[in-house]
C-alpha cells in the first residue's frame, strides 16, 4: 500500500515509533527521545521551529508517560500549532520487549497498518484538515455531565473508552480530541450508546 504524504512533521516518542510510522506514512518524523526532551533545550527549540510553518502532528502512546510528553508539548507550542492524534488503548505487548509496559498497553509501535493510516488520511496531502462541521463545545460537556458535575471524571472515562481513546486525557485533551474524530451529531450518537440510547443533554428540570 502506498504510503501517505504528509505535509508537516510529526512528533513521535522513540525511534521503534518513527521506524514504524516510516511504513504508512512518508514525513518528516522528529523523536523526543522519549523524557529527554524536557532537558534538552536544543530539541525543544527545534521543535518550535518547525511548527511554525503548518504545525505538527503529535502521536505518542497511549500511557501516561505519552500523557505527560503531550503536556510538555502543549506547553511550548501554542495551540494552533499542534494537533494531537490518539492511537486506542489497546492491551498487549509489543515482540521485541520482553515485559509489558507498566500500564500493560500496546504503544504506536504496536499498532496496525489500518490503525495508523486512519488517523493520518485527514491530513495527507492535498486534504484539508477537517471537514467543516459544528464543534463540540465546553459547554457542551457541561451540560452533558462530563464536567462540572461529582461524576463527571466517570462520565468521561466511559467516553473515552467507548471512543477508544485513552483513558487519562484531561477535561480539555478529551474535547480536542472529540472534535477531531465527531461532529456534534455523532457525538450525541456516542453519548445515546452509552446511555442506552437515551439523550443524555442536562435539561432546565434536570439541573434544578
Amino acid at each position: 500500500m502506498e504510503r501517505l504524504r504528509i505535509d508537516r512533521p510529526v512528533v513521535v516518542e522513540g525511534k521503534y515509533d518513527k521506524i514504524r510510522l516510516q511504513s504508512v506514512i512518508d514525513a518528516e518524523i522528529v523523536v523526543t527521545d522519549g523524557f529527554r526532551i524536557f532537558r534538552e533545550t536544543e530539541k525543544a527549540a527545534l521543535l518550535r521551529r518547525i511548527a511554525e510553518k503548518n504545525g505538527v502532528l503529535v502521536l505518542t502512546d497511549s500511557d501516561g508517560g505519552g500523557l505527560v510528553i503531550r503536556n510538555f508539548i502543549n506547553a511550548i507550542l501554542p495551540k494552533e500549532k499542534r494537533i494531537h492524534l490518539y492511537i486506542p488503548p489497546i492491551p498487549g505487548r509489543e515482540k521485541r520487549k520482553t515485559a509489558d509496559s507498566r500500564e500493560g498497553l500496546l504503544g504506536v509501535e504496536g499498532m496496525e497498518n489500518e490503525t495508523l493510516r486512519a488517523l493520518f488520511l485527514p491530513y495527507a496531502a492535498g486534504k484539508t484538515d477537517a471537514p467543516e462541521k459544528e464543534p463540540i463545545t465546553k459547554l457542551d460537556l457541561y451540560e452533558d455531565g462530563l464536567t462540572g458535575r461529582a461524576d463527571s471524571k466517570k462520565k468521561r472515562l466511559a467516553l473515552a473508552e467507548a471512543a477508544s481513546l485513552p483513558r487519562n486525557l484531561s477535561a480539555g485533551a478529551l474535547l480536542e480530541a472529540l472534535n477531531l474524530l465527531y461532529d456534534k451529531t455523532s457525538y450525541r450518537a456516542l453519548l445515546a450508546s452509552l446511555s442506552g440510547g437515551r439523550p443524555t443533554v442536562m435539561t432546565k428540570e434536570t439541573k434544578a
